[in-house]
């Protein structure tokens, strides 16, 4: 009998499984190219994508604009490390405060590591400015947060998974409910140490939770009555993702003039990623006004990587096609009606018992009595359908797809997307 010839994805898949390490549990499917909001596999099927790499990838796949200023940067000076100046930092760091509406800015990479800048940035603030004692200062966090998988981040993390044997853990970290003011209320009042409280606007990893419409500003009220930084991580609800251009808004530059939801909150400091760069780039960054950022001084951090001139092309690109595009009002529209018209079906539905989510930025709950793997189950199915999502926390299966999307693909994503789960009703 003839030995089967394995596929093109089976290849790749095995070379990742032999050499990588296994960090990771991807869905079996191999990508080799991308194009707005369609992504392809190396034999060709064509598929929507709805994760948008955890929205990295707001501006679309390829979007022309950010791939002409990755090439053009990368041809002319790609790194010089912070060693000495180049020619686009200043622009990109002028462009970036300006747009929302601070007043420094410090580059990093990844989203990890513009958090772990940002805890950096509010102790030493703690200790040089409120007049905390050295080695004191505490900052509050929310269960099930997701802020990134450093040692220092996974301190603080409920995720199992993330934290075993990675110990001993870092310590100064408070742990309260999220979307519970009473709870941060009390944990600001114990304590006189407190140096921050750092929060998601939206808890994406944790399911797209959604907390009430008031917490983000009371949660700043209190944080001013006790002189705490308010800390936004807004890696994955920023740039548009959730409507606005950032999900706390906060007097930024927001096309969206009817982007109706959250009130407005001015982080003390805000940490954004993923989308700055559309995916082209690793580019990430913590801004803050000068009272705070001017802490850091020579030699207090940095990255070589941080704020090169590729970074810092891309990033402008970035940023011009969310607000020349109007992305957020995009997701914002779309977003309303993706979530009414999933949940027309949800109505007579026994397997998909709710849809939540801003923008678009949403997640449907699956009923998964046994705990079991319906929903990534489903999402095999979509994946044949032509639709690529990924489950979160088990049953939960988040959608995000890239912001350039328009109608009549948002309709057509709701087909497969409900067609598919009619597959799994009892």
């Amino acid at each position: 009998m003839a030995v089967l010839a394995k596929t093109p994805s089976q290849q790749a898949i095995d070379l990742e499984n032999k050499y990588g390490a296994h960090n990771y549990h991807p869905l079996p499917v191999v990508l080799n190219r991308g194009e707005g909001v369609y992504v392809w596999d190396v034999e060709g099927k064509k598929y929507y994508d709805f994760l948008s790499a955890y929205s990295a990838v707001n501006q679309g796949h390829c979007h022309p604009k950010i791939v002409n200023a990755l090439v053009d940067q990368a041809q002319t000076l790609a790194l010089t490390s912070r060693a000495f100046y180049n020619d686009v930092l200043g622009k990109y760091e002028k462009f970036a405060t300006e747009y929302f509406k601070f007043d420094k800015l410090l580059p990093m990479n990844t989203g990890a590591e513009a958090v772990e800048t940002a805890i950096k940035i509010c102790r030493r603030w703690a200790y040089e400015k409120k007049g905390i004692p050295e080695d004191k200062a505490e900052i509050i966090v929310c269960n099930n947060n997701f802020h990134g998988r450093t040692t220092t981040i996974i301190s603080f993390s409920n995720d199992h998974t993330a934290r075993e044997h990675f110990g001993p853990y870092t310590s100064g970290f408070i742990k309260v409910a999220y979307d519970d003011l009473e709870a941060l209320e009390t944990a600001l009042q114990n304590n006189k140490n407190i140096a921050g409280f750092l929060v998601e606007p939206i808890q994406g990893e944790a399911g797209v939770y959604v907390p009430s419409e008031d917490y983000l500003i009371e949660a700043k009220k209190l944080c001013e009555a006790h002189n705490v930084l308010f800390i936004a991580d807004e890696v994955q609800t920023g740039i548009a993702r959730t409507g606005r251009l950032l999900a706390t808004c906060g007097n930024c530059s927001c096309e969206n003039k009817d982007c109706s939801g959250t009130p407005d909150v001015k982080p003390d400091i805000l940490i954004l990623g993923k989308a700055m760069s559309g995916g082209a780039y690793p580019v990430s960054a913590v801004l803050a006004n000068d009272p705070i950022m001017e802490v850091i001084t020579p030699g207090s951090h940095g990255s070589t990587f941080g704020g090169n001139p590729t970074a810092a092309a891309v990033a402008i690109a970035a940023l011009e096609v969310v607000k020349d595009e109007r992305l957020a009002e995009n997701a914002d529209r779309l977003g309303k009606l993706f979530r009414a018209e999933l949940n027309k079906y949800i109505t007579h539905s026994t397997i998909c018992k709710l849809v939540r989510g801003k923008g678009l930025l949403n997640a449907i709950v699956i009923d998964d009595h046994e705990e079991g793997d319906t929903a990534w189950n489903i999402c095999l199915r979509l994946r044949d359908n032509g639709l690529l999502a990924k489950p979160t926390h088990g049953n939960i299966i988040r959608f995000a797809p890239p912001l350039v999307m328009n109608e009549e693909q948002l309709i057509d994503c709701v087909r497969i997307i409900t067609e598919t789960l009619k597959e799994f009703e009892e």
